[in-house]
């Protein structure tokens, strides 16, 4: 699968969603290292390889999500390509320090208003553990809506299966600012 398209920077009411650079790698390492993000986003022992190999991937595209000035996490999104089934997909982690300042709702709104007006996607999926409330509330007030728990969907770190929750937006559901 190709590389998705990467646009230059995206500015949303409070972030600034841009390409990363070799210098994010660590800052976006050191976020994926904190318990709270690790607990979800996992990536063996060596932090620096698994970010390295996100932003290598050639069928994702990550970008740093910037507040303030500073590196406050990454958003990543890919694509399915078929024209039978085209819609894109989103993951995000934020640095916890940030969290409850509504910046994830405005990094997953920005791309998601991105990925249906730039990119003409009608339809984008994200899936968060099932027992994630804080990132379901956020995605809800982006307009995202349930569509069904997948049952044992990921090994968490004590290796037992844990459920997702799919959910979707239609480019009619992005709610406004």
């Amino acid at each position: 699968m190709r590389k998705p398209k990467t646009p230059k920077t995206l500015h949303g009411a409070q972030v600034v969603l841009r390409p990363p650079t070799a210098g994010d790698i660590p800052l976006l390492a050191g976020i994926r290292a904190r318990p709270e993000v690790r607990a979800i986003w996992r990536g063996g022992d060596d932090l620096v390889a698994a970010v390295t190999d996100d932003l290598a991937a050639s069928d994702v595209t990550t970008l740093v999500i910037e507040y303030a000035g500073r590196t406050a996490g990454a958003i990543q999104w890919g694509a399915e390509q078929d024209p039978d089934y085209r819609h894109a997909n989103i993951d995000i982690y934020l640095d916890p320090e940030v969290h409850g300042r509504g910046l994830g709702t405005d990094a997953v709104r920005t791309l998601a208003r991105h990925l249906i007006t730039d990119l003409g996607h009608h339809r984008i999926v994200i899936d968060p553990a099932a027992d994630n409330a804080a990132a379901i509330r956020c995605y809800t007030k982006v307009g995202f809506r349930p569509v069904g728990i997948m049952r044992e969907y990921e090994r968490g770190p004590d290796g037992t299966w844990h459920d997702g929750l799919l959910m979707d937006l239609l480019a009619a559901d992005l709610a406004a600012e």
